[in-house]
Parts: structure tokens; C-alpha cells; sequence
């Protein structure tokens, strides 16, 4: 007698098709399953990971009152405008490396802290261009390409510039004009 029911069960006999874990009814089911449901949800999650790791979602979600700045302390006085101070025009050679010549023509202006700085600034000026002058004829063209080259470009000389008049203190280097030849 179990040598019949073994029988019957490998010919699958009485079998419901839809119940057999393999059978190509319950294929479609199952895809059916991960279309309408699993696929959406990665989607909708593979969505938020983007905006939140592109910074939208900083955006989206910062709060909606405006930053106040803060006071200035009582007996400190008023705040003083941003005193400005213009560097003669630079012209140096770029390194280059090869036979042909490129050229870095530069005005920059400086942002000084306070206006009693200007006197140091014009004492020590011999100083300050020659730490440009040095730094900039080490230049490479690819080194001001893009934003980026310009942005180190400036944060190199804001540091040679603070070197060179401390203890004045530049907040800035704005270019005025930058032309490469």
C-alpha cells in the first residue's frame, strides 16, 4: 500500500497544480508580488537616499524662520564697514614647462579687518609681493582651471598674505581682475 501512494505522489495525482511550491502558477504569483510591492518600496527608498545624501532634503526640511544674527555686545560700538585695499597689477610667467610662454596677469584687492591695519600692510608690502610673485610663477595653468583652481588660488594667498603682515589680520583676497595668457 505505501508502494501506491508513492506512486501516486511522483505522478502527482489528485495534485492540486497550484499548490506544488514549484509549479508555473505560483511563478506568477510570486512576480506578481515582487512588482506590485518589493519594486516600489526600493524605488521610493533608493529615492530618499538620493535627495538625502544630494542635500535637497536640507533644504526641504530646514526651518522656515529666518537666521538673526546676533547682537553686538553692549560698549562694543558700532560695527565698522569692511575696509578694502588694492595690491598693485601682478604680470608673471606661468611654469609651464615647455618652449611656449603663458602669462598670469592679477589684480586682487584685500579685506583688512580694521582700517588701522592699512599701515602695516603698506610697510610690509615689498614682502607681500614677493610671496605672490614667488608663489605665482610656480603656477601651472591646469593649477587655475575651474572653480576649484581659482578657490586654492585664493586660499593660498589669504595665507601668504596673513603671514607676511601679522599682526594685521586680512580677511580676504578678492580678484579684481585675473587674465592667463
Amino acid at each position: 500500500m505505501a508502494e501506491d501512494l508513492e506512486e501516486d505522489f511522483e505522478e502527482g495525482e489528485g495534485a492540486d497544480p497550484s499548490a506544488i511550491p514549484g509549479s508555473k502558477r505560483n511563478n506568477g504569483k510570486l512576480k506578481k508580488l515582487l512588482l506590485l510591492l518589493v519594486l516600489p518600496l526600493v524605488l521610493v527608498l533608493g529615492g530618499a537616499a538620493a535627495v538625502y545624501y544630494s542635500g535637497i532634503a536640507d533644504v526641504l526640511f530646514a526651518p522656515s524662520t529666518p537666521k538673526v544674527a546676533a547682537a553686538p555686545a553692549p560698549g562694543s560700538g558700532p560695527v565698522q564697514p569692511a575696509v578694502f585695499y588694492d595690491l598693485p597689477e601682478m604680470l608673471v610667467n606661468l611654469n609651464t614647462g615647455a618652449r611656449k610662454q603663458s602669462f598670469l596677469k592679477i589684480r586682487v584687492s584685500l579685506e583688512l579687518e580694521n582700517s588701522q591695519d592699512i599701515p602695516r600692510i603698506e610697510q610690509v608690502m615689498p614682502r607681500i609681493i614677493d610671496n605672490f610673485q614667488v608663489y605665482l610663477r610656480e603656477l601651472r595653468l591646469e593649477d587655475l582651471q575651474g572653480a576649484a583652481g581659482v578657490y586654492r588660488l585664493r586660499e593660498e594667498l589669504l595665507t601668504r598674505v596673513n603671514m607676511a603682515a601679522r599682526p594685521a589680520r586680512v580677511n580676504d583676497v578678492l580678484f579684481k581682475e585675473m587674465l592667463v595668457q
